[in-house]
């Protein structure tokens, strides 16, 4: 038989030269990390756990784990080369994948988490619901509320009452005349109605609906010639309330004006200065006193009304109402705000 001759060669074939790929991605995450580190997006606690250590067998050879070491922390060195290396093949692949920072995102806050639901959870708490936006908790303006000091000194007090606009409201005042029997009914004879500047917005004689018994001119100011031209108590009835609707209506003793024009306006829209013991205090007078519009002009205003021998003029009165009025506005609009009731619809009697 012939023999059987085998040719092996036994010697190993070269080493094949390693790829400078892998080396090249290596550095890139190594930079990513760094960056990370740097921003504190990589924490300690987020690192991967390093898998526990397989127990050593004793000297008798048991089988027995021995006393577990504490583990060593890798130590930090700065700069670029000295990060942890040796942990790269364990980072999870989200470290891998830098954050895109734009300006549609908003600035990423240091330190904040986009990675599991616990995290956007606790972000959620802290920003109140943002963290559920692109790229992690979003630090801009728009998107945090912040509270100054005279917000929170304010807390719990109630609002300052609005003052209405001044095209809101008038001041009326009325001048009436006796008819029936001795003059004892008082019947309208003039109206008189100014702006809160004190322009004047209506002034008109007024013919009663019964003929007039006694014209009271010390008082009224009203002669029988005022009577020729005068208008007639509907028409004017019509005129005055159109311009006193939906506005607050200031008066002195306004009752009686109200009366006159046989007409109620809602009481939250109508301010009497005979009645406000504010306006009374500051005077000097005693509180529950219906002091006069006479002298609580000449106190307050330091002005004379309503003297000589022909009667008073509505228009002036009307006048002093208003800046009587102007001199507690504020202070009596925040009363009336929180003891005022509301009304219904006005109206006519």
């Amino acid at each position: 038989m012939s023999d059987l001759l085998l040719n092996l060669d036994t010697t190993l074939p070269p080493p094949t030269p390693r790829s400078s790929a892998g080396g090249h991605r290596h550095q890139r995450f190594v930079k990513r990390r760094q960056f990370l580190e740097r921003r504190g997006f990589l924490r300690q606690k987020q690192l991967p756990t390093q898998p526990p250590a397989l127990p050593r067998r004793g000297a008798s050879g048991g089988g027995c784990a021995g006393p577990a070491r504490p583990k060593k922390k890798p130590p930090k060195v700065a700069g670029r080369e000295g990060s942890r290396a040796p942990l790269e093949e364990g980072l999870p692949a989200r470290l891998k994948t830098l954050p895109k920072e734009s300006a549609a995102a908003g600035t990423l806050c240091p330190g904040s988490r986009t990675d599991g639901p616990s995290a956007a959870a606790s972000a959620s708490k802290r920003t109140g619901g943002t963290a559920g936006k692109p790229n992690g908790t979003l630090c801009s303006r728009g998107d945090v509320s912040r509270v100054g000091p005279l917000d929170e000194s304010k807390a719990g007090l109630p609002d300052v009452p609005v003052v209405a606009k001044p095209g809101k409201m008038v001041a009326i005042d009325c001048e009436m005349v006796g008819t029936g029997p001795g003059g004892r009914n008082s019947d309208l004879a003039r109206c008189s109605v100014v702006s809160y500047y004190g322009d004047v917005m209506y002034d008109k004689y007024i013919r009663p609906l019964s003929p007039i018994t006694n014209y009271r001119t010390r008082w009224s100011g009203i002669r029988q010639h005022h009577m020729r031209d005068a208008v007639p108590f509907k028409l004017a009835q019509r005129e005055i309330l159109k311009l006193l609707s939906g506005k607050i209506v200031i008066g002195h003793a306004i009752h009686n004006d109200f009366k006159a024009l046989k007409y109620f306006h809602p009481k939250s829209l109508t301010r009497d200065t005979s009645k406000i013991p504010l306006l009374n205090r500051k005077a000097g007078f005693p509180e529950n006193e219906s002091a006069s519009l006479k002298r609580l002009t000449k106190q307050l205003l330091h002005r004379d009304i309503q003297v000589g021998h022909n009667g008073h003029s509505s228009v002036e009165d009307a006048r002093a109402t208003m800046e009587l009025y102007k001199v507690i506005e504020v202070e009596w609009e925040r009363h009336l705000a929180t003891s005022l009731p509301q009304d219904g619809p006005l109206g006519t009697t």
